[in-house]
């Protein structure tokens, strides 16, 4: 099924203080020479009886990080404790088969900063690439935010609303993915309506839609317009085993199929 594709990396890394985060991570980088002065306490030895790296030890690292750092998989918990009436699934009871499924990627990249995601464009993308959607297909928001991560203008997005959200959850989709920040709207957006008009429901409303109806997100997502075509290809965003979590880590790929066989 799988032997004759290319793996595209679909990730950004977990870096240290990074940017792109409002919540950073801290990484502490412990070298071979530091490994060295662990592993000789540890076994109670000294530099010369590390023989075989001459006195070197592990190379490890240490990290300060909330579970939505990097590209990571947001379980149905973080928007509430119920979903779909029924208690919220945390990261670690996700089902497998939702992050491991034919992609289909939206090309939203003519909306603006803080431009929200319809149903009506969501129709207008599907009508555009020719495609029906299918139960279970992972769906992949392409506003290439990505090529800005390293500097403010990343936060510059359009995102989700609640009616989208659960219009394309109503279709049998359970994992949406954004090369963003957020797959809501931009915090900025957000609060300059929230401001505006008084209204509370201006504040994480795709978040909040699944409280509704259940579904997972994959955000700050890569390199989505590298993909070569629409559909065609998998997904695979298995989110790190973290017990009773309400996100996790992962490193999303598209498996492409080579065409040219």
């Amino acid at each position: 099924m799988f032997e004759n594709i290319t793996i595209l990396d679909l990730s950004v890394p977990l870096a240290h203080q990074a940017i792109s985060e409002p919540f950073p991570a801290s990484v502490e980088y412990i070298d071979h020479e530091q490994g060295g002065r662990q592993m000789q306490k540890l076994f109670g030895m000294t530099p010369a009886d590390l023989r075989f790296s001459q006195g070197g030890g592990w190379a490890i690292e240490k990290i300060n990080a909330i579970t939505h750092t990097g590209t990571h998989v947001d379980a149905p918990y973080h928007y509430g404790p119920i979903s779909g009436g029924v208690p919220a699934k945390r990261i670690d009871e996700v089902p497998l088969e939702w992050c491991f499924a034919p992609g289909v990627c939206l090309d939203m990249t003519h909306l603006v900063d803080g431009a929200e995601i319809t149903i009506s464009i969501l129709e207008a993308a599907l009508g555009e690439i020719k495609h029906t959607l299918k139960a279970g297909e992972i769906i992949l928001l392409r506003t290439d935010a990505d090529l800005r991560l390293e500097s403010e203008e990343y936060f510059k997005q359009p995102g989700l609303g609640r009616e989208g959200t659960l219009w394309l959850v109503e279709q049998g989709i359970r994992v949406i993915g954004i090369d963003a920040y957020t797959i809501d709207r931009p915090f900025h957006a957000m609060k300059a309506e929230f401001e505006e008009t008084g209204d509370g429901h201006a504040i994480w409303p795709a978040h909040f839609a699944g409280i509704t109806q259940e579904y997972c997100q994959i955000e700050k997502l890569a390199n989505l317009h590298k993909l070569p075509s629409p559909t065609g290809f998998w997904v695979s965003c298995l989110p790190v085993k973290i017990e009773a979590a309400s996100a996790a880590w992962c490193r999303a790929v598209a498996m492409v199929p080579d065409k040219s066989e």
